[in-house]
């Protein structure tokens, strides 16, 4: 017989296995347009250590929408952005980066 403790409870507080409860760690950082070399555009959550760089929580900006530019999408989408989600996270080389803008966090509550 076969039998699988995943929780116990001690003194009226339960609890459960540390290998059970997935380490997903929410980052929080500035969500900035990302242009990169080639010219791919995404957005999401910025991290930056040296020279390598991550977007958390991404998506490919594949229509950007506007009629003034990628400024345009600073406080959120149009009608007419179409974004793809990254799977994962989107890591890239800083001398590939061609800008960045920073986006009203509030704006962008999905990422």
């Amino acid at each position: 017989m076969n039998q699988e403790l995943n929780e116990v409870e001690i003194n009226g507080i339960k609890y459960i296995r540390k290998d059970s409860v997935k380490d997903v760690k929410e980052y929080t950082g500035d969500v900035k347009i990302v242009v990169l070399q080639r010219g791919w555009v995404y957005i999401g959550r910025f991290e930056r250590n040296g020279n390598d760089c991550k977007l958390h929580n991404a998506y490919n900006i594949r229509i950007w929408g506007t009629t003034k530019g990628l400024p345009e999408l600073v406080n959120g989408m149009t009608s007419k952005t179409v974004l793809d989600k990254c799977d994962g996270i989107v890591e890239f080389d800083y001398l590939t980066v061609v800008h960045t803008i920073t986006c009203n966090s509030e704006a962008w509550k999905q990422i």
